[in-house]
């Protein structure tokens, strides 16, 4: 990971491997931000003109490198686009400085050190530029290189040291202490994410989440095979049935020493899902490791939670399931108990993830939190209403749904808060069992959170988010985001149990 460092030292005068500054879109020009003065001052006041001689405009995504001219320490200058310069106060947004720094952090990999003189005002700067080099620098290289390599790929930025903050300042120093908890446990759900499913099967997973909970006073409790079955887990065991690799629920849990709300988060975590017996088909299996990244979220963010002692109590539900056809799957048609009790006709066993969790959410219930999210990469349909980068939230509760989207906004999460139109419940009504699996294709993602509402407990304030667009990203890497798993939500989770334990939510 990363190492990161406030610094006292001046652009001009601390030795490192490269400076980074910042340069914005203006009327007439690429524009120097403030943090480069120094900089600026050893090429004469001409920086912006021999960025634009190059090229660079100031763009969002730039990255453009220059030999330093005498007078600073570092050989290379790396200006990074901030967009649009600000028109009215000149502060930049903390996202245009997250991605400008993860940019910049993806450039330099393979540096033993980097000075950002990014725009920094005051500790929210601090925590974005950190945020953003932090999660920028990472790097899934555990299965490169060859046998003996132990992932012996090109190696991260090693040091960012951040120029502008203030090391003695408290608020400073807590943000960067936040940014990089943060930001080290965001990676460790990417790492998992990115994990073949050869080795990150559910006992695997399980047995990480029981080494954090060691690792940072965490109550971890799996329940395997044989207790879900005693347990009448008919969800979780309907979906694992065909695998080799038995399911798991895990569950997590941080208190914290006062008497405060408590959070449920449930992520869906099939670790690999080739669709069960309604095979999935071809080129949509590659990238199926990645559909436990809400479980990935989940636990990320309860971890989080516990390093940073948020005034909050924290569970995590993580439903653990390989979902693969054989001659002991479930098959369409079959119906299963779930731990509710309610029955459940399978019309489709790749419509699975509604099944590990709908058994989560009825025994998350059970402890009566004061509110429950689920996190799922749950349908393609919300990735064709929202995008590739963008996850919807559903909820019984339209004030919570509205703060989430707000939170998220805050965090720099693309979100969008969608509806569950009540005329869409029917087409899940079953001649056979309770309740369907599947209903009307239109709008099959509200479909979805319409049968995860089944399974909350009554007067349970719950959300859904359908993080299936963001939660993997199979394109060229941008700002922070790289190539592979993403650990989207993570950051829009701890805030929301930072709000509930500030008492500023609910």
């Amino acid at each position: 990971m990363t190492a990161l460092t406030l610094s006292t030292a001046g652009a001009a005068t601390l030795r490192a491997d490269a400076i980074v500054v910042g340069v914005a879109k203006g009327a007439k020009g690429p524009v120097v931000a403030p943090g480069a003065e120094a900089v600026d001052k050893a090429f004469d006041g001409k920086l912006a003109a021999v960025l634009e001689t190059l090229g660079a405009a100031g763009a969002e995504g730039e990255a453009t490198k220059l030999p330093s001219p005498a007078g600073l320490k570092a050989p290379v200058v790396l200006a990074v686009g901030l967009g649009a310069a600000p028109k009215k106060d000149g502060a930049y947004g903390a996202e245009a400085l997250r991605r400008a720094a993860g940019t910049a952090a993806r450039a330099l990999a393979g540096a033993k050190k980097a000075a950002f003189a990014l725009p920094i005002s005051d500790a929210a700067d601090t925590a974005a530029v950190a945020e953003g080099a932090l999660l920028g620098a990472y790097a899934f290289t555990a299965y490169q290189g060859g046998a003996d390599a132990k992932g012996s790929g090109k190696a991260v930025l090693a040091e960012v040291a951040l120029l502008g903050a203030k090391p003695r300042d408290k608020a400073h120093k807590a943000a960067a202490e936040r940014a990089l908890a943060l930001a080290e446990e965001i990676n460790r759900a990417r790492d998992l994410i990115n994990t073949p499913p050869n080795d990150l099967t559910p006992e695997a997973f399980a047995a990480v989440a029981s080494a954090a909970g060691k690792e940072h006073g965490i109550k971890v409790q799996v329940l395997d095979e044989k207790a879900l079955v005693k347990g009448g887990f008919g969800g979780i065991m309907g979906v694992g049935q065909g695998s080799t690799n038995p399911p798991r629920l895990v569950k997590l849990t941080y208190t914290h020493s006062r008497n405060a709300k408590t959070l449920a988060l449930v992520g869906k975590g099939i670790t690999y899902d080739s669709g069960g017996i309604s095979l999935k088909p071809a080129g949509h299996n590659e990238t199926m490791k990645c559909d436990m990244s809400g479980a990935a979220a989940v636990f990320a963010a309860v971890v989080a939670a516990a390093r940073l002692g948020l005034p909050v109590n924290v569970t995590g539900w993580l439903a653990l399931a390989e979902n693969m056809p054989s001659g002991n799957a479930t098959r369409p048609g079959d119906v299963l108990r779930m731990y509710s009790g309610k029955t459940v006709e399978v019309l489709n066993t790749d419509a699975e993830g509604r099944l590990v969790l709908g058994d989560a959410l009825w025994k998350a219930s059970e402890e009566k939190p004061d509110a429950i999210v689920d996190v799922a990469t749950l349908t393609g349909a919300m990735v064709l209403a929202l995008g590739n980068r963008t996850f919807g939230i559903m909820a019984n509760d339209d004030a919570f749904r509205t703060a989430i989207h707000e939170i998220a906004d805050e965090v720099g999460e693309q979100s969008w808060p969608m509806p569950l139109p009540a005329e869409l419940r029917k087409g899940m009504d079953s001649p056979t069992a309770d309740i369907a699996n599947m209903g009307e294709r239109m709008g099959g993602g509200l479909v979805a959170g319409l049968f995860l509402q089944e399974f909350v407990g009554e007067g349970i304030t719950w959300a859904h988010l359908d993080i299936a667009g963001p939660a993997f990203h199979e394109g060229a890497p941008y700002g922070y985001t790289p190539k592979g798993g993403t650990g989207s939500s993570v950051r829009t989770l701890v805030k929301l149990a930072e709000r509930m334990g500030d008492g500023d939510l609910g």
